[in-house]
C-alpha cells in the first residue's frame, strides 16, 4: 500500500473504498453465477414496498456494494479533470453510486419478469375444455373425473355436473368450482 502513501487524500480515500468493494463485487459476482444462494447476512426492516407488488431492499450489502463501487470507481476515473472541485467530484460520484443501485434494480426487475409460476391454481381451469375419465353422474349425485390440461400439464381431477349423465370419452368445458370440485357441462 505504499503506492497509495503518496496520493492526494481524497483519491487515496476513493482507491481506499474500490479496492475492497470490488474485492467483495467479484466474490458476489462469483457466488451467483455459480448458483450458490447465500443471502446478504443483513436482516433490515427498511423495505421499500413498489407499486407492481415486488419488493425490493434498498438496504442490503448488495446495494451497499453497487453504491461503493460506482462512487469509488467514478471519483477515480474523474480526479484528474475535477479533482481540484472536491465537492463537485463527491457529488458526481454519488449520483453515479445512486444509479448504480437504480441499474441493478433494473436488471433484477427485468430478470424476475422471466420468471415463470407453473403452479397448478384449480381457478386455472375455468372456461377450459377437458375430457372425461371417469363417466359423471347426473345432478351433482356423484362425482366423475375429467383430464384437463392447465399450463401445458395434464391433470386428473374430480367432476361433478348439474345436467344429464356424462359418459367417458366426452368433451366439457368447466364452468365453475365448488368446494375443489370442477363443475362441467358437455360441448
Amino acid at each position: 500500500m505504499e503506492l497509495l502513501e503518496s496520493l492526494p487524500t481524497l483519491l487515496k480515500s476513493f482507491w481506499y473504498i474500490a479496492i475492497p468493494t470490488s474485492l467483495i463485487f467479484l466474490i458476489q459476482t462469483i457466488i451467483t453465477f455459480s448458483g450458490l444462494d447465500i443471502a446478504d447476512g443483513f436482516d433490515t426492516d427498511f423495505d421499500a414496498h413498489l407499486h407492481d407488488g415486488g419488493d425490493f431492499q434498498w438496504f442490503s450489502l448488495r446495494n451497499l456494494i453497487n453504491f461503493l463501487l460506482g462512487f469509488s470507481w467514478t471519483g477515480i476515473s474523474f480526479y484528474s479533470t475535477i479533482g481540484e472541485k472536491p465537492w463537485f467530484l463527491i457529488t458526481l460520484a454519488f449520483v453515479v453510486g445512486v444509479l448504480f443501485v437504480l441499474l441493478f434494480f433494473f436488471v433484477i426487475k427485468q430478470v424476475q419478469k422471466l420468471a415463470e409460476d407453473n403452479s397448478f391454481k384449480i381457478t386455472n381451469t375455468l372456461d377450459k375444455t377437458a375430457k372425461v375419465y371417469l363417466t359423471i353422474p347426473e345432478n351433482k349425485t356423484g362425482k366423475g373425473k375429467i383430464m384437463i390440461s392447465v399450463n401445458g400439464a395434464f391433470h386428473e381431477l374430480e367432476a361433478m355436473t348439474e345436467k344429464e349423465r356424462i359418459p367417458s370419452g366426452s368433451a366439457v368445458k368447466v364452468i365453475k368450482i365448488e368446494n375443489n370440485i370442477l363443475i362441467v357441462e358437455t360441448i
